[in-house]
């Protein structure tokens, strides 16, 4: 058993965190000429170690979980979700969220399709609110940082908010707030077409693809986010971040969360910041209620999805979406102690 531990303590410290790479970026800046107690070292080391450690993450979790998406193509989606009724096609449409787009803006289109082929309202939602918050590459990303216990704390409660968020608005009954044009126009979205078949090499062609595109798309906000999370390491007070996020504040998840809605990003850019909240002394809670916001409740994808839904189901959408991550915010702040 302990010899188990071991390989996960090593798997988790230098595969997935890559503490060896902090060493490495380290030395060559000491072989520089850098001062090692300087902030501007520290600094310097936290971007460079997070920018590589994420792009090396981001390229090999994108292709693998690109590879498994090519056998849920919307058209294999919809026919899954088509099988189950209740509470049972909310948790389906969840679970199937985590093997899609990496950001919400990428699963509205999705979204659009599956309702305008006739999915009940509340499995599409389900699958709209786990497909950015969820995903594959967050579980592991998350265990690089804050260790098993998070990241798998992070995904439940995270399925939780998607599963719960659907039913409701299914038991609200708010089909008429789908904009009609969704409705009406059956080509839009048509998922009840054939599958095609794949081959292996089609599915690493695709899973390369979409590997290299996601990247194009996200590495600006890696380094925005990376830059962000390199300030606040070592310029920001640490007072200052426990007066506004850590356990003196009882309003901090809230707070957290209102910050973190209109921002535009995912998880890859928000995890260094995350990280360098962390380590100022921010209550872990308040940290993934920010992020939980960030991926989930983006302006830009508000603004999509106010082209395909009315006013009232967008604000019941927000409403839902707000409360599930605060209340998940408080419960990460009170098990804090003995997750981390």
């Amino acid at each position: 058993m302990n010899f188990l531990f071991s390989i996960w303590d090593f798997t988790q410290s230098q595969i997935l965190g890559m503490k060896w790479l902090n060493l490495l970026v380290g030395n060559i800046l000491e072989k520089v000429g850098i001062d090692s107690t300087s902030q501007l070292f520290s600094g310097v080391q936290f971007f460079f170690y997070d920018v590589i450690k994420i792009t090396i993450l981001l390229c090999t979790l994108i292709f693998f979980i690109s590879y498994i998406q090519s056998y849920f193509p919307p058209e294999k989606s919809k026919k899954i979700l088509g099988r189950f009724h209740g509470i049972s096609a909310n948790i389906i449409g969840a679970l199937l969220g985590t093997v899609t787009p990496f950001c919400s803006c990428s699963s509205i289109p999705l979204f659009i399709g599956f309702t305008s082929a006739g999915l009940p309202l509340g499995v599409t939602f389900s699958f709209l609110i786990s497909s950015p918050m969820v995903d594959l590459g967050s579980l592991l990303l998350l265990m690089g940082i804050f260790g098993a216990k998070v990241a798998l704390l992070y995904v439940i409660l995270g399925l939780v908010i998607a599963v719960i968020g659907g039913s409701l608005i299914e038991k609200l009954k708010l089909e008429n707030e789908i904009e009609d044009f969704i409705l009406n126009a059956k080509e839009i979205g048509n998922v009840d077409i054939d599958i095609p078949k794949l081959t292996t090499r089609d599915r690493v062609l695709y899973a390369k693809n979409q590997m290299l595109e996601t990247f194009k798309k996200v590495f600006p906000y890696i380094l925005i986010g990376v830059g962000i999370g390199a300030f606040i390491h070592n310029w920001i007070p640490e007072k200052w971040i426990i007066a506004i996020l850590g356990s003196k504040n009882t309003f901090g998840v809230i707070l957290a969360t209102l910050l973190g809605t209109p921002i535009y990003a995912d998880i890859f850019g928000t995890i260094p910041i995350a990280e360098a909240l962390l380590f100022k002394g921010a209550n872990l809670g308040s940290i993934l209620a920010f992020m939980m916001a960030v991926t989930t409740l983006s302006l830009p994808s508000l603004i999509m999805l106010r082209k395909a839904v009315k006013p009232k189901l967008l604000k019941v959408f927000i409403l839902i979406c707000v409360v599930g991550i605060i209340i998940v915010g408080y419960i990460f702040n009170s098990f804090q102690y003995f997750i981390i």
